[in-house]
């Protein structure tokens, strides 16, 4: 192998640790090597086999080399061009997942539409392909077709795939109506800190799971004995958990009264796709779901999530990030209300449409057209709150449009371990963020944005606000390793382009 690939390499793998917090030492450790040999890997000075670029892109859960993967590795964008015309936001990244582990409720067809074709859900399907679920996209790859065998095989399940997306936790629900005992492996997805899982312990154990979890999986056990004899109160108004809870009541054989409850754009999705199942669920859009369960479901399905109010906050963003007049076309209007509120306190100049019902027929959507405004830092603090607040996946863009902005802006991100120091990437672009603590971040504007070069950060969010602010960087950016961007998000390059954004995938290998 030349010594430049050796270098490019070393490059690579240096990048991706330091992004993950990690020494020398603490890589070495997890591949069973000496920080020496390490030292030497990242300075291209010893030769590396296939097999310790595998070990170390999972050891740093980072895309070092793909083989046989279509996907871009990498971006380079010329920046400072200004947005035009309109786009339209993809269905939601949470609902289709929701929808792909609610799946296995039912014996018979389920047919989702539209569904977003990204490495989250791409994921998922591995999964439930490995286990003997038959799924197939159908109508030239824009529907999936998804058929479960009479019986699951978990013993065959690929863990590397389970390994990779969180979603994974809500396959507890649907299994444990379908067998006593099980394993599955722990859930992973984006490097956000530690995110306990002990609240969907403590919903499912009303439905006589009990889970143990040692040497990478969570261990089973069901006792059909035990089933909700009063409401069940979520210690987390989380999404995952209120998801969880949803899918073990669907087939639990009487009412189960859920509080706490999430009453989140992908919860109300889980909710309408149940009640095509036959499953009734009241109080849809509030924090007390009472879900009439039924025990055996053999439907055949067919059903349409509705649009990601995340990807069109991104969207959004871009548009006042760039300076540009933007259409953003079907947005989920009700799960942005609180956003759009502070952006039109701050100075945004929008217009929306008339609503109009998604395809799934209880959403409403709207165009919304944003145009170039001088923005003044908000008063008061950005912070996430559970729906109807500023949902807790759309703060991140507040820090770049907080860059844009005459004036501070304290943004709080509580939920996380550590979203908020992702953040202070935009530094490397012309950004002044100062970080107060892990959770809180000061962001002074206007921002005169410059070109960079640095890794995709291992945070969805975050990874996305990056690219956002090399768009409107004059110059020329790149963002390397953006498989995280492409978990949540289908062609958003491509998309972005067609709006007149100029941004190139390659590969370095």
């Amino acid at each position: 192998m030349a010594d430049d690939y050796l270098a490019r390499i070393g490059q690579l793998i240096r990048d991706a640790r330091q992004h993950r917090g990690w020494t020398q030492s603490k890589l070495a450790e997890a591949l069973g090597t000496s920080q020496s040999a390490v030292n030497r890997i990242e300075r291209g000075n010893q030769n590396i086999s296939l097999e310790m670029i595998a070990r170390i892109s999972e050891a740093l859960d980072s895309e070092i080399v793909s083989l046989g993967y279509s996907g871009p590795m990498h971006l380079r964008v010329v920046g400072g061009r200004q947005l035009s015309g309109s786009i339209d936001v993809k269905t939601s990244k949470n609902a289709c997942v929701a929808l792909l582990c609610a799946s296995l409720l039912n014996s018979g067809r389920t047919v989702l539409r539209r569904v977003a074709r990204i490495e989250e859900v791409f994921r998922i399907l591995e999964v439930l392909s490995s286990i003997g679920v038959r799924a197939r996209w159908i109508n030239d790859g824009a529907d999936l077709e998804i058929v479960p065998p009479a019986q699951l095989d978990l013993a065959a399940i690929d863990a590397e795939a389970a390994r990779r997306t969180r979603s994974i936790i809500m396959f507890l629900g649907p299994l444990l109506h379908r067998m006593d005992r099980f394993r599955i492996p722990y859930a992973g997805g984006c490097d956000l800190g530690t995110r306990t899982v002990q609240p969907h312990m403590i919903a499912l154990r009303r439905f006589g799971l009990d889970i143990t979890a040692t040497e990478g999986l969570y261990h089973a056990v069901v006792d059909r004995s035990v089933t909700p004899d009063r409401p069940i109160v979520l210690t987390e108004r989380g999404d995952t958990v209120t998801e969880n809870a949803l899918l073990a009541a669907a087939r639990h054989d009487g009412v189960t009264v859920i509080r706490n409850a999430s009453s989140n754009y992908m919860v109300q999705d889980l909710c309408f796709f149940l009640d095509e199942l036959g499953v009734k669920v009241e109080g849809v859009g509030t924090t007390t779901l009472t879900v009439h369960g039924i025990p055996e479901i053999d439907v055949d399905v067919d059903y349409s999530p509705s649009e990601d109010p995340v990807e069109a906050m991104s969207l959004l963003a871009a548009a006042v990030v760039t300076g540009s007049e933007l259409t953003v076309c079907r947005v989920p209007v009700e799960f942005l209300e609180i956003e759009l509120a502070v952006l039109e306190e701050m100075g945004l100049d929008t217009d929306r449409s008339a609503e109009y019902p998604a395809d799934n027929g209880r959403t409403r959507l709207v165009d919304l057209t944003a145009r170039p405004s001088k923005l003044e830092a908000p008063i008061d603090k950005i912070h996430p709150m559970p729906f109807p607040g500023i949902n807790i996946d759309n703060v991140p863009f507040f820090a770049a449009i907080a860059a844009v902005a005459e004036g501070q802006t304290l943004i709080h991100d509580w939920v996380y371990d550590n979203r908020a120091i992702y953040l202070t990437d935009l530094n490397r672009l012309g950004g002044r963020l100062q970080l107060l603590d892990p959770h809180r971040v000061l962001v002074e504007g206007p921002t005169r944005w410059r070109a960079a070069e640095m890794m995709c950060p291992p945070a969805l969010r975050p990874a996305v606000v990056v690219l956002l602010a090399m768009l409107a960087a004059e110059g020329t950016s790149v963002l390397r390793n953006v498989y995280v961007i492409n978990r949540g998000y289908e062609d958003l390059a491509e998309r972005l382009n067609e709006v007149g954004a100029q941004i190139e995938t390659f590969r370095d290998i």
